[in-house]
């Protein structure tokens, strides 16, 4: 079985400087599985890691799509199975870094996605009427025919919302258990699944700082620049925390100040569906920093780990 290795957790708990670390010191290449990392020119509100930072550290799946692109976990499997592949054939470990859980899983167990026609008048409707109604209103929908989807995909998230209700309206099957069925898959892969995590109260406070220091390094100008380029609200890539709350303000739909409270509020929530999906995943190894305090700490606990499941030969 093919060696594998997976690093994640809730946004702004330290993941990149910990997955540079163990690239070292397991001759390792990171694949990034941050779903708006993958766009050029959207580095400031996503937080991406810089050439400079990457210490020599060959990372894939970062600036190689351009912000008007859709991207999709279809899309993204593809890529990380070629990023893959390519990592082995130079006899290197994979390390997948990023707090997409839904993608890191679509990866371990080959989850499939079925692939119907896409009925454009039923989307079309769903579109018009989350506009004239809410997103709330459209979630709802969802709440009568797939409790189990609704619980998991936030109203804000209208993309996936829209997919659960496609997904329903053509095969007459849940959303959720399509997923749930996908989930009882067997992994290819000798892996290790390590979650690292922290207080909630000091997560929180570090993703305060690091919205402000956001804006303070130029997020509204890069947003700004984005729209210039043709980017436009409703895109894969300006829905993303960070994007759509400045575009309203640039909208004229609420204050800045009101706009980087939103940022930060709706951070926090993400941090926390995150960790919630990853409670629920199968063979996960919790790295909890209230615990391994530094990273050295943390390191070598996951260098203990790769030993006992034989990913690596020694510590």
């Amino acid at each position: 079985m093919k060696k594998l290795v997976v690093l994640t957790g809730p946004t702004a708990v330290g993941k990149t400087s910990l997955s540079i670390k163990l690239a070292k010191a397991i001759d390792g290449e990171i694949i990034s599985a941050d779903c708006m990392q993958v766009y050029r020119n959207m580095d400031i509100g996503t937080a991406k890691i810089m050439p400079e930072e990457m210490e020599g550290v060959k990372h894939h799946l970062i600036d190689v799509i351009e912000p008007t692109e859709e991207f999709h976990v279809v899309r993204f499997k593809e890529m990380v199975l070629a990023a893959m592949e390519d990592i082995y054939s130079r006899g290197k470990i994979p390390i997948i870094c990023g707090g997409t859980g839904f993608y890191i899983q679509a990866i371990l167990y080959d989850i499939q996605f079925t692939q119907q026609e896409i009925d454009k008048n039923y989307r079309e409707s769903l579109e018009r009427f989350a506009d004239e109604n809410g997103n709330e209103a459209l979630h709802d929908k969802l709440l009568e025919i797939d409790p189990e989807s609704a619980e998991s995909i936030p109203a804000a998230n209208r993309k996936r919302v829209i997919r659960a209700l496609e997904y329903y309206n053509q095969t007459g099957e849940k959303f959720s258990v399509h997923n749930a069925r996908e989930r009882q898959r067997e992994s290819d892969y000798n892996f290790a699944y390590f979650v690292l995590n922290d207080d909630r109260e000091k997560l929180y406070n570090r993703i305060n700082y690091r919205v402000d220091k956001m804006m303070a390094d130029g997020l509204l100008e890069e947003v700004k620049g984005l729209l210039n380029k043709g980017c436009k609200k409703g895109m894969t890539s300006m829905d993303g925390i960070g994007y759509k709350e400045i575009i309203s303000y640039l909208d004229g739909e609420r204050s800045l100040e009101d706009a980087v409270e939103l940022i930060k509020k709706n951070s926090r929530n993400y941090a926390k569906r995150q960790l919630t999906w990853f409670r629920r995943e199968k063979e996960v190894l919790w790295i909890d920093k209230t615990i391994y305090l530094s990273t050295e700490d943390q390191l070598s606990h996951i260098l203990f780990e790769l030993k006992k499941k034989g990913i690596i030969d020694s510590v």
